[in-house]
């Protein structure tokens, strides 16, 4: 137990040390959750709808700025591959 809490204390003392994440990293970190529930959405709706399917194929980066979401070039990647998996 003794050794535990030592490696307990040597830990805070390690991640004490280390710079605080950059501000772009904080508020990627808290928009993921709803970026991958709003790509599932557009998946679910495209596998349910082919109308809806071929629209969201035919420009990505419009129906993502539709649902809010900023199209970015790793987020419409993400989009096409859940689409075409």
């Amino acid at each position: 137990m003794n050794e535990d809490r030592w490696h307990e204390e040597r830990l805070a003392e390690l991640l004490a040390l280390l710079r605080p994440a950059p501000p772009g990293w904080i508020r990627a970190a808290e928009e993921l959750p709803s970026l991958r529930r709003t790509l599932d959405d557009l998946v679910a709706r495209a596998e349910a709808d082919a109308a809806f399917r071929a629209d969201l194929i035919a420009d990505l980066e419009q129906a993502l700025a539709a649902e809010g979401v900023e199209p970015s070039p790793r987020v419409v990647e993400e989009l096409r591959n859940r689409l075409e998996g």
